[in-house]
């Protein structure tokens, strides 16, 4: 498999640039990555440019679509993960995802791991889960040999949101916001061990099975926070808002913020009080997830990529 060609698209987003770090140790040579987003493209180029890196809209028609040529495997990232419209939602987890199948099957790509996510089994109701939903079947029903992962909130290296957004606030203010009380169960996923997940997938080529990627530990909202603080050393004092005036503050912030970090639909998703049973990833996959304080550790702590942020693609 390691001299095998492949294609990864949305390859410059958080998991992307954490896969294609790993592939690398772990010796694949012939990797093409494809992505639209020309300043976090440029990152990727930055830190790996011996490999084959396209700046193209899946979306739309582009030298792209011949890179699908000849390949053994399709490591579908792409994905609008936040936005103020539908339209994103719309072109790229719809309009994208069904050229690329389509130019997937005329060139007989003979396996896909497409990365779902865990949405679509919860309970949350918006344009994100929706479309993810919709594209999880346009998948499956393509016809071509795959497997679906579905993970929930990651946090890694290059995070431009979530934990690592919320890192950054927390070490450059005086105070930091948590809504209500701030006690929601959440279940982190490292992107480090997902991304051993989606190798494993790459390897072995599970055919047509849907597997739900959790984090292995459950922790409240609040308690990652301070776990984030006390090892960053930072100062912000924790300050709990009730929550419907958290929201209203965020929909005011979306009027005057072009790319909000953090929007009322994500807040909504955030207490709507999803519990994921995973698959056990050591069994399955052979691979070990890293205690939770470790991984926080690495990814905020570790000296060569804790410093690299990508740009919000919202």
């Amino acid at each position: 498999m390691l001299n095998k060609k492949i294609v990864i698209t949305g390859a410059a987003g958080l998991v992307g640039q954490n896969l294609i770090l790993l592939l690398k140790e772990l010796g694949y040579t012939n990797i093409v990555a494809i992505d639209k987003h020309s300043t976090n493209t440029e990152i990727l180029r930055s830190l790996h440019p011996e490999i084959k890196i396209i700046l193209n809209d899946l979306a739309e028609e582009g030298s792209w679509c011949a890179e699908l040529t000849e390949s053994d495997c399709l490591v579908m990232l792409h994905a609008q993960i936040t936005g103020l419209t539908e339209e994103p939602f719309t072109r790229n987890n719809l309009d994208a995802t069904k050229l690329v199948l389509k130019h997937a099957t005329e060139s007989k790509i003979p396996y896909i791991v497409h990365i779902s996510s865990s949405v679509v089994i919860s309970v949350a109701d918006d344009w994100y889960t929706r479309t993810k939903r919709e594209q999880e079947k346009i998948v499956e029903e393509s016809g071509i040999p795959h497997c679906v992962l579905r993970p929930t909130l990651m946090f890694g290296w290059f995070d431009p949101k979530h934990l690592g957004w919320l890192n950054r606030y927390m070490n450059r203010s005086m105070l930091f916001p948590v809504p209500g009380t701030g006690k929601f169960l959440r279940q982190p996923l490292y992107a480090r061990d997902f991304c051993r997940v989606i190798e494993r997938c790459i390897a072995t080529k599970p055919q047509g099975l849907a597997y739900d990627v959790v984090g292995q530990e459950e922790i409240y909202y609040i308690d990652i926070i301070k776990k984030i603080k006390q090892l960053t050393n930072a100062k912000a004092a924790i300050v709990k808002i009730p929550f419907k005036l958290f929201e209203v503050l965020l929909q005011i912030y979306g009027l005057f913020v072009k790319k909000p970090p953090f929007t009322a639909q994500q807040l909504r998703a955030l207490v709507a009080g999803d519990y994921f049973k995973g698959v056990d990833i050591k069994k399955e996959f052979l691979v070990t997830p890293t205690p939770l304080e470790q991984a926080l550790r690495e990814t905020y702590c570790d000296p060569r990529f804790n410093q690299i942020v990508l740009e919000s693609t919202t």
